[in-house]
């Protein structure tokens, strides 16, 4: 097996992450700075954490490797303390005050280094009335706003799974902050706490919404505004065999190309005006109803409609561009999201398969020189 971290690749070699074990944001935040070239070590718990996949198919632990260490027992905290002390990061995702009662909080794990980036990834955050709470995703996108925006003006608000609170709110967030804050501990010599919560990641997704909401573009309700379905042509709509089409032809010269190859040039003159939305809209959907999805996708292919097939998880894998990119690759036989973004000159890729539960304790104790990870692991 490629030991995880320790081969080179991405623009991230060389640094060193201790990773917290937790669900959600902060695996998915490891993972991508394990995707990057960072050595992640995941502390594991030996009972394992809630909502866990099986360790077998639990992609975000690719690129990791992981140590069992029970923070509840007496020598527990020092054994975390040792990999701390050697690490450029830590990555924990516990309610506010937890890491601290463990004897792991961002005092102690700075009093042993300094220059220590200590990245909290939370719901809520470190402070505020709910700061204590339980959440989860649905919940703190509910409060921002975003969760509003989101679905038909006739029907409850849609769920965009968790991709929109946890990851891109919370996860992303967190990893620009400690790589911020890494450099700013290169350039200083000083660690700091990275306070990332997805109440704050979500509600800064939404600036520019918020811009348009200002200056009168913009109506605080859905399915009315350019962006969020309300425009007729951008939007999702059913072909003849209930899949779907997806439209983002917003500039006029898009916008005319579209109506062309769907048929309806009648209506080339509605673009600008909202009164003959309506009128729009069911031309739109009527004219995609008379041909199956593979058909139109066939009819625009190579054109700059900006109209493309609405493709499930299992088929993204086998369009022809993202194969062409290498968007999606196996490794031990799961087909999964290659590492993103691309680099020119220290390439990224998946070099290790999820990592099992403390498989990796003999070989982070000699990498990183931490005898004393070894004692009461596994055998």
């Amino acid at each position: 097996m490629t030991v995880a971290g320790t081969s080179g690749h991405g623009p991230l070699a060389g640094v060193r992450v201790v990773e917290l074990a937790g669900i959600g944001p902060g695996p998915f935040a490891a993972m991508l700075l394990a995707d990057l070239g960072a050595d992640v070590v995941r502390v594991d718990r030996p009972r394992g954490a809630g909502l866990a996949v099986d360790p077998d198919y639990d992609i975000t632990n690719r690129n990791k490797r992981s140590v069992l260490v029970d923070l509840k027992t007496d020598d527990g905290p020092a054994r975390v303390l040792d990999l701390v002390e050697r690490a450029d990061i830590l990555i924990e995702g516990y309610r506010p005050g937890v890491a601290e009662r463990l004897g792991v909080g961002p005092e102690t794990c700075q009093a042993r280094n300094p220059k220590l980036v200590y990245g909290r990834m939370t719901g809520w955050g470190q402070q505020g009335p709910l700061a204590q709470r339980a959440g989860h995703d649905i919940a703190y996108i509910a409060l921002t706003g975003t969760l509003g925006m989101i679905g038909a003006p006739d029907a409850p608000p849609a769920v965009p799974a968790n991709l929109l609170g946890d990851y891109a709110g919370g996860s992303l967030y967190l990893v620009v902050g400690v790589l911020a804050a890494l450099h700013h501990a290169r350039t200083t010599g000083s660690g700091q706490v990275v306070d990332a919560a997805i109440v704050d990641g979500a509600a800064h997704l939404a600036a520019m919404i918020h811009s348009m909401l200002a200056a009168g573009r913009w109506q605080d309700r859905r399915g009315a505004n350019l962006l969020d379905g309300g425009c007729p042509y951008y939007g999702t709509y059913e072909a003849a065999d209930g899949q779907y089409m997806a439209v983002g032809a917003l500039e006029q010269r898009f916008y005319a190309e579209f109506v062309d190859l769907l048929g309806i040039p009648e209506h080339a003159s509605a673009h600008k005006d909202p009164a003959r939305w309506d009128e729009l809209r069911e031309a739109v959907a009527a004219r995609f109803k008379t041909r199956t999805r593979e058909e139109w996708t066939a009819v625009f292919e190579g054109s700059d409609a900006c109209v493309a097939p609405v493709l499930s998880l299992r088929e993204a894998p086998h369009h022809p561009h993202l194969a062409a990119r290498g968007t999606f690759t196996d490794h031990g036989g799961i087909t999964q999201p290659a590492p993103a973004p691309r680099f020119s000159a220290t390439p990224t890729s998946v070099r290790g398969g999820p990592a099992r539960p403390g498989a990796d304790t003999e070989d982070v104790a000699r990498d990183w020189d931490v005898p004393g990870l070894l004692k009461g692991g596994p055998e």
